[in-house]
């Protein structure tokens, strides 16, 4: 995934959000001219995610900061690991920890999430991919994370790929509909997913010669005879109510890709600590 230009302006925001004018605590404990060794320890096993943000982060507060990473993103590690090691003004250290920690905790639950979902089905042709189910102005990193995990990135927004769901459908008339008039507007090398819900729509969608249809909310039994019908005519995509206890059953059904919002709406904070030395 690429770095985004505006990933500056987003980890100072959150700086920002935490510091506000100033930190009270350290500015008037910590002198300007003193510097420290910190590490960031991880306090459970898990999938680490967001290391690469560690550093632009703290170079933020001091330009001069050295981050030593110890271990990678994606990096399976046990409880007790060290993630990274920091050199650089106290003052630096101590107002990023919790911003550092926070961005950190969030994406590597994520990431360990993703990771034993994506591990579930890895011996199936099912592929897993996030959904646009995140955190409001987190969209970039916590599709990173799930990427780090094992999953695939679907849409990013609204902007880059053309998804008619059934609020569409209802607007338009018809799935045919639906699907000839935006072909007639996109470019020709952009494709198009419809949303169905059930085996009719499926055969509608295939008539309209849809690139790829998502099996919205329906039982094995359907998305096994849907897999039949559709026959290779379309990519086809698994969706909804996609937990750890049922993804292997509908990765065995045969379809291409199984959307899930559980590995970012559901994802647990992994617990770390910094410490300075």
């Amino acid at each position: 995934m690429l770095i985004p230009p505006s990933l500056h302006e987003h980890i100072t925001f959150f700086l920002k959000e935490d510091i506000g004018y100033t930190d009270l605590t350290t500015e008037y404990l910590i002198e300007d001219s003193k510097r420290s060794e910190a590490v960031i320890v991880a306090k459970e096993n898990c999938t680490v995610a967001g290391v690469v943000f560690l550093e632009p982060l703290f170079k933020i507060l001091d330009p001069e900061v050295k981050v030593v990473n110890c271990t990678l993103d994606g990096t399976k590690i046990k409880a007790g690991t060290e993630i990274v090691r920091i050199y650089g003004k106290t003052k630096a250290l101590l107002t990023a920890e919790r911003t550092a920690l926070n961005l950190l905790q969030r994406l590597s639950g994520i990431a360990t999430l993703t990771r034993q979902m994506a591990d579930l089905i890895k011996d199936t042709k099912a592929i897993l991919v996030d959904t646009r189910k995140t955190t409001p102005g987190m969209r970039f990193f916590e599709k990173y994370a799930t990427r780090i995990g094992g999953a695939k990135n679907h849409r990013m927004g609204l902007y880059d790929a053309v998804l008619i769901k059934d609020n569409h459908i209802k607007a338009i008339g018809s799935i045919e509909e639906a699907i000839e008039k935006i072909r007639r507007s996109i470019p020709f090398t952009a494709k198009i997913e419809v949303e169905v819900s059930n085996l009719k729509e499926l055969e509608e969608a295939l008539k309209a010669k849809a690139d790829i249809v998502l099996l919205d909310n329906m039982d094995i039994s359907t998305i096994k005879e849907a897999v039949r019908i559709a026959e290779n005519k379309a990519v086809l995509e698994a969706s909804g109510g996609v937990s750890p206890e049922n993804i292997r059953e509908i990765a065995e059904t045969g379809v291409d890709y199984i959307s899930s919002g559980f590995i970012t709406h559901h994802a647990t904070w992994t617990d770390m600590s910094m410490k300075l030395r």
